[in-house]
């Protein structure tokens, strides 16, 4: 009785494969489809809060609009009109709505 169960159950290189070959087929599909897009937004995000500079128009995650008037390395405040100026953490910017206009465009 042993020896047919013995026999009959696949050894070496091939019941390694045929064990563990789907675990690590999901973890390839899944870092294909997860986990590197993720990887390649956070990099163009931290491209684009690396440039920001004086005078961008922003928009942040809570969807204030606003020009930015001061930048430090984790901070920046807004204008959101001819009187109020907020300050928020640099992570808070979402999106840029368009650079500055140059006197040349006028």
């Amino acid at each position: 009785m042993l020896l047919a169960t013995a026999q009959t159950s696949p050894g070496g290189i091939e019941g390694i494969l045929i064990t563990y070959g789907p675990l690590v087929l999901m973890f390839v599909v899944l870092y294909f489809l997860l986990i590197r897009p993720q990887q390649k937004r956070q990099k163009t995000r931290n491209q684009m809060l690396g440039a920001l500079k004086k005078g961008d128009k922003v928009v942040t995650i809570g969807g204030l609009h606003g020009t930015l008037v001061e930048l430090t390395d984790d901070t920046v405040i807004l204008r959101v009109n001819d009187v109020t100026k907020l300050t928020f953490e640099r992570s808070a910017v979402n999106s840029v709505k368009s650079a500055p206009e140059t006197e040349e465009g006028k």
